[in-house]
């Protein structure tokens, strides 16, 4: 996977020469402007020492830091207390500007780093309350032991705040002191706390699908849009657990055991997706959407292509003899990286120091996410359980309708302090379901005005509003849970800790170095209704999910609901209050927006822990978790709908079982190669009936131009090299398909801003044509931003296509037309058009000759600073951005460099980082970071991994302190 030739040049040469461009327009704007200038060092005031002594405050005894020739630290300390109070201090050398940023975005207070533009962000997220939640969480929650290693490392945070200021700290903040005079605040444990919900936030279900099905109702029949939502192919891509059962008696799951009973409800369709009022939702949720939007997605936009890569192989198929543990989470690509490499280690591990543990970490957050100790490894993947629901809401001022009553809104006043100007406040009001989301724009009042709800309803009169409903949003131990698993030593302790993770929800894939492998789904997932299959924790103890005292009647059956609004409890509301899910009143499925006001919609428990899937050395002897389905169909909880639909995890098994087959073993150059697989599985189904078709073209000389184009996929192996012209050609075909089949008959909302069509008016239900025999189109244009526009060709799409390709006459294949461009009749002459499109387009993007394209000219990563680098001047932009690489690999591919097909080629998420990890001699273990340890532009750590990661190149992973002295490049004592 070679890097891009036209991407960065030799490092030293290039901080040079930007170096002195900065220093020569610097020293001329802010000159002029200021009095003073930026010089080169500005830039390097906030390069940190790492070489020598310093006196760190509140340490108890001596830190040493050794870093390597890339800048990674491991830090050796004698307790607990004084690792995590170094791990603050060295993480905010290197990352402090990243840091301050993200604790500003969990609480809701862009707007003092920012100014005005961050103000709607900002209320948006004080609605939610992340913060609160998070202090709540500190307060009540949180151990003893998990409070203490929190204020530990806030005092080393704050310690280096000290003794740094400005641009000392980083050349954004010598940036941010021109504008606004920003000086930073202490460090706290809530901030660190806080970006859990941040974490929660990127991978938190099935969100915007539950938008986008209400959205598309505009202008798709329920049909259609079950269509374009197919049902997981268990009987082709295996579940991550393959069988086991549920005990009816004790609620635990048993991987071993026969599954019997029914399945997991689909549920049907929710009240929110027809009836009378059909296709309304268009403009309500296409606002709510839009301000999703605006909350930075700091690990990677919503939709099918966030999600990860994991799996561990038995020592049994090893050339090790011990197991072999692979993981690579697919994020957003940043400059830095979203990730921080780091090792934790007590001289003498024992009761009161026992980390010895080295991996992956967020700065910001003490511990260590993904990675091993001395005696375990992990790994995380997205399970995508949908732990979000939007509800519907009937509202006046003060209060909120529900079980028949006007409940009052639980208030809280917000103050939003803007850089430069008067501060805002906010009334934020919440109702049993959560906070009002509908409230926090001018737009969002019109979400819920023409929601689609099935008969009996309340008069919606101006609109319904929106409450969120969130498991992020109820405190819980997620932190304690991390430093549990820092320490576990076997699968037992490795579960009781992934028992505390209650949100996110990941999939957790387990090896030991006594050659045992093990998976377990943790996550506090919500049960819906009254007919959820198992009392949760809250349920046993006679409280509903959410809800202080449950909303039963005095006999203890559900209360009587007043669902049509029209004050009275009659035989009309019946259906909906007697706990039944018939066609009247389906079972809840969180796959489109709930009445509020019906409690038989209500949150109702938790699945038990104890039910929750997992596997301890299964016979197989491998397990691989990529985004799949958790468990087979027969699993009796509903964990979500709207899984990943298994192309990649289907493709890792395939590559296990072609290595293991007649006695073969696996390497770690093997676990590594098969990360970098860039095969695509649509590209396979789809290309024998491209070289079928025999096209033609408006005379000779076109035909033979566009069939240049497709012999490219003659003889093609699927793969997406970045190299690759027949690669660039299919997938400029694919886009196309999709554009055409698909994306022309969605409505706006979901279409990529720019794209505009003629179209009838959305729920028109006149005569096509007018008196006078014209037709009734209007112009509408696309509102989404193109990495969140549909179809965005993920998995999903590529399912979508696969059931109705071998019905050539199937209505999507169908197109409208004009008299001088005849519409496309059929699956073929839809392909065709796809063709010649994708041969124009390639053609103005990288030329005529076909034997010069290349996939990766056409699929480049450019790495962005989240804040300065993407909203601030040019020169600033330049400043902090890297890029471009050509990269291979593709949407729903092992390789995942994510692309959104209706938005363009661009990469916009990648395996932020890779590793191998070898349970039998853990310094022989691999790992690459997507950019470097250092957050300071021209550092020499900035993005020194970056072209060994686009090559598909690992670093050796010293761990014992024997091998990382022999790679120490510097070495930094921290005295009391």
């Amino acid at each position: 996977m070679p890097a891009n030739k036209n991407g960065p040049g030799k490092k030293k040469k290039g901080r040079r020469a930007r170096l002195l461009v900065i220093t020569i327009v610097l020293l001329l704007v802010a000159g002029v402007a200021y009095g003073a200038y930026w010089s080169v060092g500005t830039v390097r005031a906030s390069f940190p020492t790492t070489d020598g002594t310093l006196q760190l405050k509140g340490l108890s005894g001596e830190v040493k830091v050794v870093r390597d020739d890339h800048g990674i630290p491991q830090v050796y300390a004698d307790n607990a207390e004084d690792l995590f109070r170094a791990q603050g201090f060295v993480q905010a050398q290197d990352r402090f500007w990243e840091m301050d940023v993200r604790r500003h975005l969990t609480a809701g207070r862009l707007s003092e780093m920012f100014g005005s533009s961050q103000v709607e962000t900002d209320a948006f997220l004080r609605t939610m309350g992340w913060r609160k939640v998070a202090q709540q969480e500190y307060d009540s929650k949180l151990s003893p032991a998990t409070k203490k290693y929190l204020q530990a490392y806030s005092e080393g945070v704050n310690a280096y705040l000290e003794d740094h200021k400005g641009k000392s700290l980083s050349v954004e903040y010598a940036a941010l002191e021109f504008e606004n005079d920003y000086k930073p605040e202490p460090w706290t444990p809530v901030d660190s706390v806080a970006w859990l919900k941040a974490m929660a936030w990127d991978l938190r279900g099935n969100m915007q699908n539950e938008i986008d099905r209400s959205l598309a109702a505009s202008r798709l029949s329920p049909q259609q849009i079950e269509q374009l939502y197919p049902s997981y192919p268990y009987e082709r891509n295996k579940p991550i657990v393959e069988g086991g059962t549920v005990d009816s008696a004790t609620k635990a799951f048993d991987p071993k055991g026969a599954a019997t009973g029914g399945t997991q409800s689909s549920g049907g369709q929710n009240p929110a997706t027809g009836g009378a009022a059909a296709g309304g939702l268009r403009s309500s949720l296409a606002s709510l959407s839009s301000s999703l939007q605006k909350v930075p997605a700091l690990l990677g936009p919503a939709g099918n292509g966030i999600g990860s890569n994991s799996w561990v192989v038995s020592g049994q198929y090893t050339t090790t003899g011990k197991p072999l543990l692979a993981n690579d989470p697919h994020l957003a690509p940043q400059m830095p990286s979203l990730w921080y490499q780091m090792g934790l280690h007590c001289n003498r591990t024992s009761a009161q120091c026992p980390f010895d543990v080295a991996g992956y970490t967020f700065s910001g957050m003490p511990g260590v996410v993904i990675g091993h100790n001395k005696d375990i490894a992990w790994g995380m993947t997205n399970l995508g359980a949908d732990v979000s629901d939007l509800f519907l809401e009937k509202v006046t001022a003060d209060s909120y309708l529900f079980d028949g009553k006007q409940k009052p809104f639980v208030t809280r006043k917000e103050t939003i302090k803007v850089a430069g100007e008067k501060s805002r406040e906010i009334t934020v009001r919440e109702t049993n379901n959560g906070p009002i989301v509908s409230d926090r724009n001018d737009e969002l009042v019109k979400v819920g005005a023409k929601a689609p709800v099935k008969d009996p309803a309340p008069d919606r009169a101006e609109g319904y509003a929106i409450a969120l409903r969130w498991t992020a949003l109820d405190p819980g131990k997620t932190m304690d849970g991390l430093f549990a698993l820092n320490q576990a030593n076997d699968f037992a302790s490795f579960r009781k800790a992934a028992a505390d993770f209650d949100v996110p929800s990941q999939n957790l894939i387990y090896a030991d170095t006594k050659g045992n492998i093990g998976y377990q789904a943790p996550g506090r997932i919500p049960v819906r209704g009254k007919g959820g299959e198992a009392k949760g924790e809250d349920q046993a103890n006679g409280q509903t999910a959410g809800q202080p005292g449950g909303q039963t009647g005095a006999n203890g059956t559900p209360a009587k609901t007043d669902t049509n609004g029209d004050g009275k409890v009659d035989a009309r509301d019946e259906a909906r209050t007697d706990g039944k899910t018939d066609a009247q009143a389906p079972a809840p499925d969180g796959r489109t927006p709930a009445p509020g006001w019906d409690p038989a919609y209500q949150w109702s428990g938790w699945i038990p822990q104890s039910a929750l899937p997992y596997d301890y050395n299964p016979k197989r002897g491998y397990i691989v978790t990529a985004n799949q389905a958790v468990a087979d169909k027969k699993y009796p909880y509903l964990l979500t709908q709207d899984w990943g639909y298994g192309a990649r995890s289907q493709r890792i098994n395939d590559l296990i079982q072609s290595k293991i087959k007649d006695g073969g073993k696996i390497s770690t150059d093997d676990m590594q190669k098969m990360q970098l697989d860039n095969r695509s599985e649509i590209a396979a189904l789809l290309t024998p009936y491209l070289l079928k078709i025999d096209v033609k073209g408006a005379n000779e000389r076109e035909t033979k131009y566009v069939r240049e184009a497709q012999k490219l996929l003659k003889d093609w192996d699927y793969n997406q090299e970045a190299d690759s012209a027949a690669a660039a050609y299919f997938n400029a075909v694919w886009r196309n398909t999709l554009k055409l089949a698909f994306g022309n008959k969605l409505p706006k909302e979901l279409r990529v801003k720019g794209q505009c069509l003629r179209v009838r008016p959305a729920d028109d239900s006149r005569p096509q044509e007018d008196l006078d025999g014209n037709t009734r189109l209007v112009l509408e244009c696309g509102e989404r931003d193109g990495d969140v526009a549909q179809p965005d060709g993920g998995d999903r799409w590529s399912e979508v296509v696969r059931t109705i390709l071998d019905k050539p006459e199937d209505s999507w294949w169908k197109t409208n037309g004009t008299r001088t461009n005849p519409g496309a009749k059929n699956r073929d002459e839809l392909l065709e058009r796809a063709m010649k499109d994708a041969r124009w387009e390639l053609t103005s993007k990288l030329g005529k000759d076909v034997t010069q394209w290349s996939w990766g000219r056409l699929h480049q990563l450019n790495l962005k600073n989240q804040t300065l680098g993407k909203d601030g001047s040019g020169i600033v932009k330049w400043m902090l951005n890297r890029g471009p690489w050509n990269l291979a690999g593709g949407e729903a591919t092992v390789n995942a460099a994510g692309w959104n097909a209706a938005g363009g080629y661009d990469v916009i998420w990648v395996p932020s980082m890779r590793m191998v990890v070898n349970l039998d001699d853990l310094d022989k273990s691999r790992w690459i970071n997507l950019t470097g340890a250092s957050g300071h532009a021209y550092n020499a750590h900035y993005y020194d991994q970056t072209d060994k990661w686009a090559k598909g190149e690992l670093l050796p992973w010293s761990y014992s302190a024997g091998a990382v002295e022999k790679t120490a490049k510097a070495t930094l004592t921290l005295k009391p």
